[in-house]
């Protein structure tokens, strides 16, 4: 079994800065591909970033890309997302998913969740 626990989010101005913590326990984490989903209200859960077991490989939405990056550390068992210039329709709950082996931008290839973190951005 493997758990995660999102941290880090909270109400930022447009424009400002947001770093996300998701921390794994249970099972070997390196083993791990991780990937950080958002859901607004009233949309689709969608995929934000992913990056491959070894931290080697990553992966962005093109909306994302330029603004967030996306990165782990397997000593921590931690993966991060790091979002700059943010938009008030980046506003959503993030989650982070664990799955293997591959890294993937579809939500199906993941095999666990965490509860999520809310993000809100102010215009």
């Amino acid at each position: 079994q493997v758990q995660l626990v999102e941290s880090g989010g909270g109400l930022v101005q447009a424009g400002g800065s947001l770093r996300l913590s998701c921390a794994v326990s249970g099972r070997t984490f390196s083993r791990y591909a991780m990937g950080w989903f958002r859901q607004a209200p009233g949309k689709e859960r969608e995929f934000v970033a992913a990056i491959s077991w070894s931290g080697g490989s990553t992966y962005y939405a093109d909306s994302m890309k330029g603004r967030f990056t996306i990165s782990r550390d397997n000593a921590k068992n931690t993966v991060y997302l790091q979002m700059a210039s943010l938009k008030p329709e980046d506003t959503a709950v993030y989650y982070c998913a664990a799955g293997w082996p591959n890294y993937s931008s579809r939500s199906n290839d993941y095999d666990y969740w965490g509860q999520g973190t809310q993000v809100t951005v102010s215009s």
